[in-house]
């Protein structure tokens, strides 16, 4: 996800800890990841839309198991939803439903070995969902209707999702946490107009009687529920490739001739991640698509990103620069750190954001030169540390809420804090981790833990240190730096001293400039 940017001593007095103790209580409640008690295999959609009542009817057949212990329930999330029927191999199911959870009693009792498959016919509505949004995504109610009536002449028709961070069921009833992997296939029925986008690949077009087409994509591959995406609308299809992968750009007409201009380094990208990462693009295909009245900047649903208004450019715009570009990188290296290996709760969102904050300095330096990326580094850490972030942990489980997570520290700070690592490590070292991370945890969740772990193991240093002081501790040094000049000696004293509560140990790096000539002093 890119979002918009807008962007010690103990006390004595027994009452005023108390105080200061039932005041935070609420904000330091351990967030844990989400208990598995069932471990979803497979997602079989079959969808149409209501565009007049801005609401889709579903069919859903969920393959699911239990993680460990045998159960005779399940409890998926499906929020404002209409619920018709439930059932298994034909036999009705009693369930009890409160708006967002579902509980659905099974037939028997099931055994961690066991998958089964229930049926659920439904409507959802998203426009009745009640969870709201944050500064970073505005909106958290799933399934977005645009002009759907044809009112406004000025603007397309659309529909598009967002599921992060668990707004996918709204749309369809699942296991709605960042720890489910889950295979996918998707019929989707729309007017003969409209041309439709979903994960994986676009297997066949049946024509209906009724003026109406049903496209069937199918993603074999296994992702999180928030990654699920559809998109809806007459829009031009400008198809590129990496390699023998298909890469193609979903516009409007007007900036179809423009499409190559704005996201034509979109191969080279694929090509340039795959490469540092050791790890081959991991997917079908790549697709973008830029959705009307988006609700954040771009997001990285698996093989099929949408980005925002600010993507469409003119010639005139891209002569000076495409300022989408760190974005279309973003999002292209999240499929590596987010969709093939996915944070395992919102706590651990670094493992996701930071490497895709990262990437954006990896790409500008790759293709622009170090001085670019530079620049675009000291902007990143300029705007971290002009927010309210100092208190902030990287991983952090005692957030308010699960949109807080995505900041300028999960983001900026991370993006730095991988920055350094690797010039601590070294580049052989840090992409050699990067890939023995990747390839251990592929297709599956991880956390904080496993990437130092990884690290460890390639470099064989200890890297606890670094990870108690950047990864779950907050701050920064800030640093207080004087000069001596001693005449008789003719000598310079350089006096460093950290101001900050907490001693950060970090690398610190003089340039001596003597006669002309300079030199570095550690």
């Amino acid at each position: 996800m890119k979002f918009q940017k807008a962007f010690t001593s103990i006390s004595i007095v027994l009452i005023s800890f108390l105080s200061s103790a039932l005041f935070s209580q609420s904000a330091t409640i351990y967030k844990a990841e989400t208990a598995k008690i069932h471990d979803l295999i497979h997602t079989k959609l079959k969808v149409d839309f209501n565009f007049k009542e801005k609401q889709l009817n579903g069919e859903e057949w969920l393959t699911v198991k239990p993680h460990f212990y045998q159960t005779d329930k399940i409890t998926l999330d499906a929020k404002a939803m209409i619920i018709h029927q439930i059932s298994m191999n034909n036999q009705k199911l009693a369930y009890n439903y409160d708006d967002s959870k579902l509980i659905i009693d099974l037939p028997r009792t099931y055994k961690k070995s066991e998958e089964f498959t229930i049926y659920i016919k439904y409507t959802a509505r998203p426009e009745k969902v009640q969870q709201k949004g944050s500064n970073a995504i505005t909106s958290a109610k799933g399934l977005y209707f645009i002009n759907p009536t044809g009112l406004d002449k000025n603007k397309p028709t659309q529909i598009w999702t967002q599921g992060e961070t668990e707004a996918s069921s709204c749309w369809f009833p699942t296991i709605d946490a960042p720890n489910q992997k889950t295979s996918q296939e998707i019929y989707i029925t729309v007017p003969n107009k409209y041309v439709t986008l979903s994960n994986g690949k676009l297997e066949n077009q049946q024509k209906n009687n009724n003026g109406t087409r049903t496209d069937y994509w199918n993603f074999k591959q296994k992702h999180a529920p928030y990654l699920f995406f559809m998109g809806v609308g007459e829009y031009e299809i400008i198809k590129d490739n990496y390699k023998n992968i298909p890469v193609d750009y979903y516009v409007e007409k007007k900036y179809a001739p423009h499409a190559k201009a704005i996201f034509g380094n979109t191969p080279e990208m694929l090509a340039f991640f795959s490469k540092i990462t050791g790890i081959e693009y991991p997917w079908n295909k790549y697709a973008q698509i830029v959705g009307r009245d988006y609700v954040s900047g771009a997001m990285e649903n698996t093989t099929a990103v949408i980005h925002g208004e600010k993507a469409y450019q003119m010639p005139g715009q891209l002569i000076d620069e495409n300022i989408h570009e760190n974005t279309i990188a973003h999002e292209a290296f999240h499929h590596w750190f987010g969709n093939l290996v996915t944070a395992e709760s919102w706590s651990n969102l670094t493992v996701n954001e930071s490497f895709a904050n990262y990437s954006e300095y990896l790409w500008r330096e790759y293709k622009y030169g170090k001085n670019d990326a530079d620049a675009h580094l000291l902007e990143d850490i300029e705007a971290y540390k002009n927010g309210q972030n100092f208190d902030k942990h990287l991983v952090r489980f005692n957030y308010h809420d699960k949109e807080d997570m995505f900041d300028a520290v999960s983001y900026n700070k991370g993006g730095a804090i991988l920055h350094m690592l690797r010039n601590y490590l070294g580049d052989d070292a840090f992409y050699a981790g990067l890939n023995t991370y990747l390839t251990t945890n592929k297709y599956s969740t991880a956390e904080a833990h496993q990437l130092r772990l990884a690290f460890e193991k390639v470099s064989g240093k200890d890297l606890n240190w670094f990870f108690n002081q950047w990864y779950f501790n907050s701050g920064h040094p800030k640093l207080a730096v004087s000069y001596d000049y001693n005449k008789l000696r003719k000598t310079v004293t350089v006096n460093i001293k950290q101001e900050q509560e907490n001693t950060f140990k970090f690398p610190f790096v003089i340039d001596i400039l003597e006669e002309g000539k300079s030199q570095k002093s550690q």
